[in-house]
Order: C-alpha cells, then sequence, then structure tokens
C-alpha cells in the first residue's frame, strides 16, 4: 500500500491539481475486470481505475489511453462522467489506466434503488441520448459492431464451453433467427447499467466504466440496463429497475428525437442477456486457469443459471399458451426434523456466522467479499436441496440445428425445471 501511495503521488504532482501526499488510499468494492482505488490529494478526492499489468488488457478491443479520451470526449459533450486528470505510463510501475476526480455520490445499486430520486429514470434517458449523439473522433478508436459476427461469436465460445447447455443454445438459435436490420452506427457505451451509474438526491451523478463502449446499435444501450439481474431485486420494474418501459421509452424519445423500436429492444435484451450469461462461463476459465483465483470471479462463473431463467423468460412469450401454463418445479429436498444436520443445514449454518460475525465487522472491499462468499454458499445450499444438471449436450444440439424449439411440447416445462 505505502509503495502506491508513493508511485501515486509522482504521477498526480504534474497533473496540474496541487501538491502533497497521498492519503486515504482504499480499494473500492466490486470491480471484476479493473481496479479502483479512492484517495485524496491536495484536499481534493480521485479515483484511480486500472489494470495492474499490461498482460491484464491483452485480447481488449482498445487500451486505458482509448478509454480516457472517450471519457474527456462524454465530458464535452456534457455527459454526467468524472473528468480524468492523469493517465498513467509505463514507467509509472502502476499497470495501465488513468486517474479522475472523484464524484462523492452513491453506487450501490441497493441503496439508490431503495429510494430512487424522482428524476433518476428521465436523467438515465438524458444521458443515454447524450451519448448517442456524440461524433466520431481519430482519437476514438473503439471498435464498430457487426451484430451477426457478434452472435457467430457467441456461439463459437459457446461450443469451446462445452455446447452442452440448452437454454444458452436456445437462445442462440433464436438470435439467429431474430437478427434486426442494420442501421447507422451511434456511439454505445456497452455497460451502462445499475452499478455503473451514481446517483444522488438530485438525480443522476456520473457514468462510470466505459471499456465496453463501441459503435453500434442504440437499442443495445437502451435493453442492457433493463436486464432482469441490472435490476438487483426490483423485478417489477423493467426499466433499470426503477419504472416502466413506456415511460423510460417516452423519455428517451424526448431526448434523443428518436423512436424506440420495441422488437429491436426486445432483440438486444436476449442478446445481452445471452453474452452475460457467457460473460459468466468466461469468468470460470479464467479461475480455473490461475490467472485470477479471486473468490468473486468464481462465484461470477456460477451466475450462468440466473441468466439462462431470465433468457426463459424473455423467450416463453413464443411458446403456445397452453404450454406456458403447464410450466412445473421440482420439489426441494426435505429439511429432516430431528437428527443431525445435513449438509444444507451446515452451509446455512455457516452462511449465518459469516453475517454475524465476519461481514458486520468488516469494511470496505472485505465486507463486500464477505458478502460474496455468503451467496457462494447460498449457491451450493441451493444445490444441495435441488440437484439437478444444467448441461445436456444433444437437447442443446437440437436447439441449435432448430429441430426442437420454444414450442416443442413439453422443452418449457423441462428447461424451466433446469433453471
Amino acid at each position: 500500500m505505502e509503495e502506491l501511495q508513493l508511485k501515486l503521488a509522482l504521477v498526480m504532482e504534474p497533473a496540474g491539481v496541487g501538491t502533497g501526499p497521498i492519503s486515504g488510499l482504499i480499494r473500492l468494492s466490486g470491480g471484476a475486470n479493473m481496479e479502483s482505488w479512492s484517495f485524496d490529494f491536495a484536499e481534493q478526492g480521485f479515483v484511480l481505475r486500472r489494470a495492474p499489468s499490461a498482460a491484464f488488457m491483452e485480447g481488449r478491443a482498445f487500451g486505458h489511453d482509448v478509454e480516457a479520451a472517450l471519457v474527456r470526449a462524454a465530458v464535452a459533450a456534457g455527459v454526467t462522467a468524472p473528468s480524468v486528470v492523469a493517465e498513467l505510463r509505463s514507467e509509472d510501475g502502476l499497470g495501465t489506466g488513468y486517474i479522475m476526480r472523484r464524484v462523492e455520490a452513491e453506487v450501490s445499486p441497493a441503496k439508490i434503488l431503495a429510494s430512487p430520486a424522482p428524476s433518476l429514470l428521465d436523467d438515465i434517458a438524458l444521458e443515454l441520448a447524450r451519448i448517442h449523439a456524440i461524433q466520431p473522433r481519430p482519437d476514438i478508436a473503439i471498435p464498430i459492431m457487426d451484430t451477426a459476427a457478434a452472435v457467430a461469436e457467441l456461439k463459437s465460445r459457446f461450443l469451446f464451453y462445452g455446447g452442452d447447455r440448452p437454454i444458452i443454445a436456445l437462445a442462440l438459435r433464436w438470435c439467429e433467427t431474430n437478427m434486426p436490420a442494420v442501421v447507422e452506427p451511434v456511439l454505445v457505451h456497452g455497460d451502462f447499467r445499475m452499478g455503473n451509474l451514481m446517483a444522488d438526491a438530485n438525480g443522476l451523478a456520473a457514468v462510470l466504466d466505459w471499456e465496453l463502449a463501441h459503435w453500434g446499435d442504440a437499442h443495445e444501450d437502451l435493453a442492457y440496463g433493463c436486464m432482469a439481474v441490472w435490476r438487483f431485486g426490483h423485478y417489477h420494474r423493467p426499466a433499470f429497475g426503477l419504472g416502466s418501459l413506456d415511460a423510460y421509452f417516452a423519455a428517451y424519445e424526448k431526448h434523443s428525437g428518436s423512436k424506440v423500436d420495441w422488437e429491436r429492444f426486445r432483440f438486444w435484451l436476449v442478446y445481452r442477456t445471452l453474452w452475460w450469461a457467457l460473460g459468466c462461463l468466461q469468468m470460470t476459465s479464467i479461475w480455473r486457469s490461475g490467472a485470477d483465483r479471486s473468490l468473486e470471479r468464481a462465484v461470477i462463473g456460477r451466475r450462468t443459471s440466473e441468466n439462462e431463467l431470465d433468457l426463459l423468460l424473455l423467450l416463453e412469450a413464443d411458446a403456445p399458451e397452453a404450454q406456458r401454463r403447464a410450466v412445473e418445479f421440482r420439489d426441494p429436498v426435505a429439511i429432516p426434523a430431528e437428527g443431525e444436520p445435513n449438509a444444507f443445514e451446515l452451509i446455512e449454518a455457516l452462511r449465518e456466522w459469516i453475517d454475524t460475525d465476519i461481514k458486520s465487522k468488516a469494511t470496505g472491499r472485505d465486507r463486500f467479499l464477505a458478502a460474496v462468499a455468503m451467496n457462494a454458499l447460498s449457491i451450493i445450499g441451493r444445490e444441495q436441496s435441488c440437484p439437478v444438471s444444467a448441461q445436456d449436450t444433444q437437447l442443446a444440439e437440437d436447439l441449435l440445428s432448430g429441430a426442437k424449439d420454444i414450442r416443442t411440447p413439453g422443452l418449457l416445462s423441462h428447461l424451466r425445471s433446469l433453471a
């Protein structure tokens, strides 16, 4: 920590924001892909966003230099994003990244959604309209998304990971057969959702994390934050966990002057849910390889099943009504009334101990990881209480080829029981 402080001071001194030592350095919670460190310098607050080494950035579409230029362009266009004050150089010995002014607002989705500012959904629509209006610049060398190629790439990844999860196969086939027509590309943030948005009592305070930005379909951004996983339990509010889609679409159309296409929106909702399901499987590969053996990485790897259930909820509208009514669920294993505790009960005891004796006393990232550990135990407990395999290679092949689909009798009920 002391070495990091010294190196940060050498970066900050030429930045023209003041002088003095680094203080209050702390790693922020979250950040499955990048590290974020909050610190104070010259009586001002800043955040370092970095990858610990250049090797960590291999395979990414663009580096932190481009990302920093993109954030600067967004701020210049009126987007509510933190100002970039310095960029890391190889000689700094800090990896790759940049430093921003710290925004004093809430970032926790649970806290934001518990009592959101009345204007927040409208603010979100306004920010997306501003982002989508940013014009191409020579210093913003980000990729242009080819939707057909992107779906093909997801299919390739699925087959590489085993090609044995039927629900993912169903969604891939659906995307292949429901591809929207090509449109004029706009700037897409690529990760515009709760968790990357800061808010306070006045509304939206900052848009964070631009590492997935590209040129593409505006509807991709419109849909991504509406995924069930990013509503953080507020499933009854389909727009970012804040409100209705009708209100959200009306606000975006007002600010952008562009009409929202529902079918195009649905495609991107399915695509990005599928994308995240495969992203979770990728986390597993990273953990197994030893590149990152963090608890968070492993637990995210097990969240594929959440996305599979979300995909079914998005796609089951295409099934006959009689099949939608006939969905069945497996009964969980019964908990014994007496005798020694079973595995499920031991898991619950361990989870409760972490909650009362570890998490309650922890702070910062340690508190966050204690919550992740509790989630991991909950996953194991659910598997103990209702053992079922999500893998079925033959059914996945049938769905991927189109030999079976959501209208096949009995399929929806079977897939729901798997999820």
